[in-house]
């Protein structure tokens, strides 16, 4: 098995082990007594988990092996999933999710040790296969936890994820080369240098536009039950998860983006994948009417979230080669924040004016994803590469020496 594969596989199971709840819900609740009104925070509760590590835990890769990290914290994702599927009462159940959520930042870590060790005219394709695993843990999980949940309960769900999280700690620890990182004074520091990106622009720039692009994301993945479940479709919820696959269609077709971006066109396949999420939703918009246009939609818009997707942790990687996973850490909170966004306002927008209103509502988050991409430019980033010792270089040598990545945006 390559290391990207083995990369790969580890985001899908840790992303995982967040969405797996989503199919379970009904089965949970009628297992755990848990009223409908309170079945959220079964979803909220690795959500909660997974914020906290990205402040908390991620930073720890600029200190520490990675390698042993993602072992680690795999082997803590495995123990949270073991304590869900043995989980007798409610708030056993939160417990065990948060603590699978907590460490399932190791996807974060996993994706820096990826960048970190790609040759630098490999990164973006090295990113693109890595972070297709967490497509792939994204979407695949619904349905996979589905079908798993229908034949042998819910509880199988967790126990399934624990020994696959427990096997790959395994692989990870003989397969992968180690990753020493060089001294840094305190874990404090870490923390400190993370707090320092919110003052970068190209950070912030590529943070505010996975903000919106995943609300965006948001608005379609935790609404689209809504009308495909009522008249006239009337869907199974294993039905409506085969959307997922349709998505899956869409997300992998999209790891070109990172060769893409090797090449130096992040700015141009930023904007051109914005633009695209933005029409896409005039294709899910029909989904009362039909199907058809709506897989279309999905794959689009998938497709165009996973090419912005990669080519923001491309520029941001490169940009910071010894702080790569403070970069993706802060990176992904806005990923996270842009998340929740959706998925809450999407409910209420369906409420107010039916799939039209949430489809409004996804398509304006993409236009604004892509007026931050028009107005942010992140010349900073362009100055952190400029070779030491060489300061009369052009800036159009620099373009050269690094295929004009840092300045794209």
């Amino acid at each position: 098995m390559g290391r990207n594969t083995v990369l790969a596989a580890v985001c899908a199971v840790a992303v995982a082990s967040i969405y797996a709840a989503q199919p379970a819900l009904a089965g949970i609740g009628a297992d755990l007594d848990v009223p409908a009104a309170d079945l959220g925070w079964i979803v909220a509760a690795g959500q909660l988990g997974y914020l906290a590590g990205l402040a908390l835990l991620v930073p720890l890769g600029d200190l520490r092996d990675r390698r042993r990290l993602i072992a680690g914290h795999l082997a803590l994702t495995a123990a949270g999933a073991v304590v869900a599927a043995a989980a007798t009462r409610l708030w056993v159940l939160l417990a065990g999710l948060a603590v699978a959520g907590l460490f399932a930042v190791v996807v974060q870590t996993t994706v820096a040790y990826a960048a970190a060790s790609a040759a630098p005219g490999e990164r973006g394709r090295t990113l693109g296969t890595v972070t297709s695993g967490v497509v792939l843990g994204i979407l695949g999980a619904r349905v996979a936890a589905g079908a798993l949940a229908t034949v042998w309960g819910w509880r199988s769900v967790y126990v399934v994820l624990a020994v696959l999280l427990v096997t790959l700690a395994g692989v990870v620890l003989r397969t992968l080369p180690p990753d020493p990182r060089p001294g840094r004074s305190s874990y404090r520091d870490a923390l400190a240098g993370l707090g320092r990106l919110f003052r970068e622009r190209l950070f912030v720039s590529r943070g505010v536009i996975a903000f919106f692009l995943f609300a965006s994301f948001g608005t379609l993945w935790s609404g689209l039950t809504l009308p495909l479940s009522a008249a006239p479709w009337r869907l199974s919820a294993a039905q409506i998860g085969l959307f997922g696959l349709a998505g899956l269609v869409g997300a992998l077709g999209a790891a070109r983006a990172g060769r893409w971006a090797d090449a130096g066109f992040a700015r141009p396949v930023t904007l051109g994948a914005l633009a695209l999420l933005a029409v896409s939703w005039a294709a899910i918009g029909q989904a009362p009417w039909s199907l058809t246009l709506l897989a279309i939609g999905v794959v689009a818009l998938d497709f165009a979230v996973q090419a912005v997707h990669v080519g923001n942790q491309h520029l941001l990687t490169t940009a910071h080669p010894g702080t790569t996973s403070s970069a993706i850490g802060g990176y992904m909170l806005f990923y996270s924040l842009g998340s929740a966004l959706g998925a809450t306002a999407t409910t209420t927008a369906f409420a107010v004016a039916g799939w039209a209103g949430s489809s409004v509502l996804g398509a304006v988050f993409a236009l604004c994803a892509l007026a931050a991409a028009l107005t942010g430019r992140g010349r900073p980033a362009r100055r952190c590469r400029s070779a030491p010792g060489r300061p009369g270089r052009s800036r159009r040598s620099a373009r050269r020496t690094t295929g004009g990545r840092a300045g794209s945006s």
